[in-house]
Parts: structure tokens; C-alpha cells; sequence
């Protein structure tokens, strides 16, 4: 290797490792690695801006600023209190409701918005219940991660992937769906069996819920059917993207810009609200992965992997599955993604294959293998932070014995289907 790439090397592993120690904030460090990169000369300013992928960036803000309006409108909570009334206020049946909410949610919203919208409403229900919310917020995690990789826009992998290849939001939902369905069942009848005879409440406790009053939910009526209208736009935009010849940035940016429009909100109000942390924790990490890509580590991975596998594709397929599920579970998946990416777009330079099937593989393997820890994806540090400030902490090692059995059990579900799809 050359000393540029013991260089890039070094920062990289640097980086890597304060992220995983949680010592300095992720944003803080990626964006000081990707200075680093410039200051020593690895590539210059003008090849890190254009490794940025503004496809992603545009796509996350666009998405960002279109579900900050739609909150306003109240909707998220009125669909979670009724849905706790149709069930009766039943403990059991309420965790499976919000189990496939919060998936379905994630599947088409940023699922930390998402979490971030159900965390208080699960600890409001839990309370009138006067049951354990635990229960209920790894259930929570489970199904944004879960729900998230159905979709292009549901999870920051996904988008990432997207961008990188120009696979459009149908192709996720074709591949994709059908395995995530199967995960989600699985997951949710293995949730309901561990934590059935926690969730025993009597009936008055019941009847408290069936009071609660979801139209008071509702604070806005006007901006809610603006908003569904333009969402409906949008998702229509994602579904014909491809043929429209638009990216999907495009189509989300576009949306919020109408939104923003329609709705008669200052911007300055709902910028304060997009997640600029994670914006310029992406804008870090394309950087600092585009660093091991000028100076040919990419590459000499790739191979290596070839040269494991020996060329066999189902070995391939199964070594990434895997790799990108346990690697995912440890370290944050967006990162561990940011790595995979070019490694994969190396692998097929240097084997002469399409690849196409590795990305589903790959989507897969990282955003299920996310569900394994507490800090295996943004969702899960999200909730945790705010069970803990809620007096309800989340311990590493008590969401490890739940979680990472039925993030294997997910994994094997996906092992199964990929072989089946892609390798037969």
C-alpha cells in the first residue's frame, strides 16, 4: 500500500473506532475525519465534494422536512389512539397494533421520525395501562428497523444504496417486501410469546384507554389534508420516478417545497427541526469512505473477498449477509453501509458480474443486523435515550438477550429467501 493509503487507512480506523466508543459525538468526528482527509492531501476539496452523494442528502432533507409539517397536524397520534380503541385498550393485541404501525410507518417516513413520534405515545398508553413500556419500546425498534428496509425511503441504508446504484423505489419494494413481511410476522409472534404474561391487565385498567379522545389529537385539519395530499403526490412521484426519468431527491425535495408552500409554515421553523446532524454525519462519511476509494483499499478488499470466496457467488451472497448483519449490530449500519457500497461496486469491476442481487443482500444483512444492539442503528440509540430520560433505561446487555436472537432468527429468514430468489 502506498503511504496515501496507510493515511486514509489510519483516519478511517481512527474515526471508526470514536464512533463506536460514543466518546465524541458521531457528527463532530466524521466531519473532523473528513477535514483530515483533505488536510493530508489523500484527495483534494474538489474530488471530496464531488464524492458527496447529493442524491441521498437531498432525498433525507426533503423527507425530513415534509414529516416535521405533517407532525404538526397531530395524525400520528390520533392513528395510535384509535388503534388502541379498536383493540380494546388490550395490552397484548395493543403491541402487536403498533408493531405493524411503526413498521408501516418506517417504510415510508425517516424511521427516527417515527420512533420519535410513537416513544411518547407508547409511555402515555403505557401509563393509563400502568404496565411496563419496555416491552412495547423494543418492540418499537424492532418494527422501525424491520419497516424501514422495505422501502428506498424508510431507512438511511436504503437511501444510500439508491443513490449509489440508481435502483428506484419499486425495485426495493419488489425485492424487498415480501422478506420483510415474513421477517415481521416472525419477529411480532416471538415478541408476543416472551412477553405475553407481562402484559396481563385488568379490565378497568382497559376501559381508561377506551376514554382516551383521538380527535383532540387532531390540531390542525387544514395543514392534515394539505399534507396527505402532497404525500400522496410524493409517494406517487417515487412509484413513477424511474419511468418520469426524475431522481428521487427530486421527487422529495420537490414535495417539501410545496409543502413548505401550501402550508403556510415559516421555513425557519421547520429547518430548526431537520436533522442537520445526520446530514453532515452522511456529507463526513462519503468523505472519509471516499478516501480508502481514491487510494485503492476499496479494491484490494474487494479482491480479497473474491479470493475468499473463490469466485462462488451463494458464498458471496452469504458472506455479506451475514458480515453486513453482524457488523451492523455492533457498529452504527449507515457507516457500516458507507464501507459496503464501493467495496461490492469494486467486487463487480473485478469479477465482471452483476451485482444487482448483493445490494438486496446487502440492504438486508444492515438494516435488519441494525436490530441486534442498542446502538446498532439510530432508532434504537433514539428510544433508548429517551426510555432513560423517562426513568425506564434500556440496558445493553437486557435489549442484547431479547434482540439479537431474533435479529439472527431475521437474518436466517432472509438467508433463506435470498438463496431462493437470487441463487437457485
Amino acid at each position: 500500500m502506498t503511504e496515501h493509503a496507510w493515511i486514509a487507512l489510519l483516519v478511517f480506523v481512527f474515526v471508526y473506532a470514536i464512533i463506536i466508543s460514543e466518546k465524541i459525538h458521531r457528527t463532530k468526528i466524521a466531519l473532523l475525519g473528513a477535514v483530515a482527509v483533505i488536510f493530508l492531501k489523500i484527495m483534494t476539496q474538489e474530488q471530496a465534494i464531488a464524492i458527496v452523494d447529493f442524491n441521498t442528502l437531498g432525498l433525507l432533507i426533503g423527507m425530513m422536512i415534509i414529516v416535521s409539517i405533517t407532525r404538526k397536524t397531530g395524525l400520528f397520534q390520533y392513528l395510535a389512539i384509535k388503534s388502541a380503541k379498536m383493540v380494546k385498550g388490550n395490552p397484548v393485541q395493543i403491541l402487536i397494533v403498533f408493531f405493524w404501525l411503526t413498521a408501516v410507518a418506517s417504510a415510508f417516513l425517516d424511521n427516527v421520525t417515527t420512533v420519535l413520534l410513537f416513544t411518547s405515545i407508547i409511555f402515555a398508553i403505557t401509563d393509563v395501562l400502568e404496565v411496563n413500556p419496555v416491552p412495547f419500546l423494543i418492540s418499537e425498534i424492532l418494527a422501525s428497523n424491520i419497516g424501514g428496509t422495505a422501502t428506498l425511503i424508510g431507512d438511511p441504508p436504503n437511501i444510500m444504496i439508491g443513490g449509489a446504484t440508481g435502483l428506484g423505489f419499486n425495485d426495493f419494494i419488489m425485492n424487498l417486501t415480501f422478506p420483510i413481511v415474513l421477517v415481521g410476522i416472525a419477529t411480532c409472534w416471538l415478541l408476543v410469546l416472551f412477553y405475553r404474561k407481562d402484559l396481563r391487565v385488568g379490565e378497568d385498567k382497559q376501559l381508561k384507554v377506551m376514554e382516551l379522545k383521538e380527535e383532540e389529537s387532531l390540531t390542525d385539519v387544514s395543514l392534515l389534508k394539505k399534507s396527505l395530499a402532497v404525500l400522496g403526490v410524493v409517494m406517487l412521484g417515487f412509484v413513477l420516478h424511474q419511468m418520469l426519468h426524475f431522481q428521487s431527491a427530486t421527487i422529495a425535495m420537490g414535495g417539501a417545497a410545496l409543502l413548505l408552500l401550501v402550508s403556510g409554515i415559516e421555513p425557519e421553523e421547520i429547518f430548526n427541526e431537520v436533522e442537520w446532524n445526520t446530514i453532515f454525519f452522511f456529507i463526513g462519511l462519503f468523505i472519509l469512505v471516499g478516501g480508502l476509494e481514491v487510494t485503492g483499499i476499496i479494491k484490494m478488499v474487494a479482491k480479497w473477498s473474491l479470493d475468499v470466496t473463490s469466485g462462488n457467488v451463494v458464498l458471496m451472497h452469504f458472506l455479506i449477509l451475514w458480515l453486513s448483519a453482524i457488523g451492523s449490530a455492533f457498529v452504527d449500519n449507515i457507516p457500516f453501509v458507507a464501507t459496503m457500497i464501493p467495496l461490492i461496486k469494486s467486487m463487480a469491476e473485478l469479477g465482471h458480474m452483476d451485482v444487482t442481487s448483493l445490494w438486496w443482500t446487502l440492504s438486508l444483512g444492515a438494516c435488519l443486523g441494525g436490530n441486534g444492539t442498542i446502538i446498532g442503528a439510530s432508532a434504537n440509540v433514539v428510544v433508548s435515550s429517551i426510555a432513560a430520560a423517562k426513568g425506564r433505561p434500556i440496558s445493553f446487555g437486557y435489549y442484547f438477550k431479547i434482540a439479537f436472537p431474533l435479529m439472527l432468527v431475521s437474518v436466517i429468514i432472509c438467508n433463506i429467501y435470498i438463496y431462493l430468489a437470487y441463487l437457485r
